[in-house]
């Protein structure tokens, strides 16, 4: 069965979210979406596997806050889904408090809380500048980068890292193994590759803690067991990479392509946290996420959702549902914090301040060091990678007047 709207008839081709044609544009298959099918719309997240995608504003937070009628447990879903579907690492039960309901969930998440709230906000703005200031100083006199691969990933990467408590060697393995997890390519080598180097971490900081995430996990009062341990790692990994990467790419973006914008900005009218609330109300990096999976059939304005298929929010199309956005002028976009990007209710993104301090630092810093930056080829040329998830550059090349 397929959920459509009542007095429409059901759908023989669902939306696929993973071709490149929906990377491509996807506002505009939001707006097919919408007219074919009301805010809930029969997709498919790879090759056979169906969800319905939610691209309604309140219905995504109803959703969001009825943990309930719609849990994010999905061990019942995955017994009917092979090893090898692309999508399922992103998907798949974890013990963490992402894939957790009800008491386990609550444990779960005052770990990482208590972990990520001891970071020191003061000490990791120096930290993001010292290492944006070393990114910049290995392309500076070259007079062209990729931002992508050369700057926002390697900062990304870095602070995170450092944060954990990660050697470099450790970290860049992990990297790889959530890029292809994120991307739907060879998922389950990523997922293999991902638990030793995880694995590795976590000895590392049992005999040898110290004054990072690892380490204040380990000794939590939560006493996660080494399985627990290593799936709060592997989601912090996974919300602090490529989100991260592609919200300081995206968002840089932006700012170079959009001349009223820029203008304001290098006017004072504006700030870098402006343009990053923009991006994230307009096309956040992560699209589409915050699955759950009702254990009952539930029916949301007349649509039907299956028991056990995922319901996914789609934060991009949500936060410009015309619902929402109706009357509202470009301008009050700005500054504009109703969006969705982080999620609500109680998987709410706990280290949503720390990754606005990331993002806003690594740009700020960009701009003082290449105030002459622009696009190396037109916006219209740049890529798009495909995959149901992300909203992610394939890379965002870039000229400056170089320097010594």
């Amino acid at each position: 069965m397929i959920p459509t709207p009542q007095g429409k008839p059901a759908a023989v081709n669902p939306v696929a979210l993973y071709e490149p044609e929906f990377a491509a544009d996807p506002h505009a298959a939001y707006e097919q979406m919408r007219q074919a099918y009301g805010p809930l719309v029969p997709v498919e997240l790879s090759p056979n596997i169906p969800a319905t995608l939610v691209i309604g504003y309140y219905q995504a937070r109803r959703i969001l806050n009825d943990p309930l009628r719609f849990p994010a447990d999905p061990r019942v879903w995955q017994q009917h889904i092979p090893q090898s579907c692309p999508v399922r690492p992103m998907m798949e039960w974890r013990p963490n408090a992402l894939r957790s309901s009800g008491p386990e969930h609550t444990r779960y998440r005052d770990a990482n809380t208590a972990s990520l709230a001891a970071v020191n906000q003061h000490e990791l703005h120096t930290l993001v500048e010292k290492i944006a200031s070393s990114t910049i100083s290995d392309f500076r006199a070259v007079g062209s980068v990729d931002l992508l691969t050369q700057y926002a990933w390697p900062i990304s990467f870095r602070v995170l890292s450092a944060l954990m408590g990660c050697p470099d060697e450790i970290g860049a393995r992990i990297a790889a193994a959530m890029a292809k997890i994120f991307e739907a390519t060879d998922a389950a080598h990523g997922n293999q590759i991902l638990g030793q180097a995880i694995a590795e971490l976590i000895a590392l900081r049992q005999q040898y803690p110290d004054d990072d995430i690892t380490s204040r996990l380990l000794a939590h009062p939560a006493h996660l067991n080494a399985e627990e341990m290593a799936h709060q790692l592997v989601t912090l990994y996974g919300a602090g990479i490529e989100p991260l990467t592609n919200l300081i790419s995206n968002t840089s973006l932006k700012i170079l392509t959009d001349e009223e914008f820029s203008a304001s900005l290098h006017a004072g009218h504006s700030t870098v946290r402006d343009a990053l609330d923009t991006v994230l109300y307009t096309d956040p990096p992560l699209a589409n996420y915050c699955i759950s999976y009702p254990p009952h059939p539930v029916d949301i304005d007349g649509v039907l959702l299956l028991a056990h298929q995922p319901v996914v929010i789609s934060m991009a199309a949500c936060n410009n549902d015309p619902e929402l956005t109706r009357g509202v002028l470009k301008d009050a976009l700005t500054g504009n914090r109703a969006h969705l990007a982080w999620s609500i209710g109680p998987h709410t993104c706990p280290a949503r301040s720390h990754a606005y301090l990331i993002a806003e630092t690594a740009i700020t810093y960009l701009l003082d060091a290449l105030p002459e930056i622009d696009l190396a080829i037109p916006a219209a040329e740049l890529t798009w990678r495909p995959g149901p998830f992300h909203r992610a550059l394939e890379a965002l090349p870039v000229v400056f007047p170089a320097t010594r």
